[in-house]
């Protein structure tokens, strides 16, 4: 059976994404709202590709919006397994904001989403058997 650790590491999720003006409010930068969809996405796969399990989500916390996202940039959303509960997992999405024709690149959001896993009737159900469940 594999670590915690390499289940962790494993489940590291990075998608890219570029910033068109579909997704920008009046600032021309990356809407709020399109910014949570794409981290609750990258959240979603990382605790499922940690668990291969059904995964729903049940909150998301501490969003920090500390740099703004214009529109005709790069995003790279980054997600790691932050803590493992028995039936949840709380992931850490990073978003990066990268110019498209520099190498400039700036920590834009971050936040944490928790996630719990389900059957077939949506009744928690364990993450992974094992002993040490928690990663700090």
């Amino acid at each position: 059976m594999n670590s915690l650790a390499d289940q962790i590491a494993r489940a590291e999720t990075r998608i890219f994404k570029a910033v068109f003006p579909n997704t920008t409010n009046h600032y021309d930068t990356l809407f709020g709202g399109a910014t949570l969809m794409l981290m609750d996405e990258v959240a979603f796969i990382t605790a499922t590709r940690f668990s291969r399990l059904k995964m729903v989500t049940v909150s998301s916390d501490k969003v920090d919006f500390t740099h703004p996202i214009p529109g005709g940039s790069l995003v790279e959303l980054i997600g790691n397994i932050a803590r493992v509960g028995n039936t949840s997992v709380q992931v850490r999405v990073e978003l990066y904001v990268e110019q498209m024709y520099s190498e400039d690149r700036q920590l834009a959001v971050t936040g944490l989403f928790t996630f719990v896993a389900v059957d077939e009737h949506r009744r928690p159900v364990p993450v992974r058997s094992g002993v040490e469940l928690v990663q700090s």
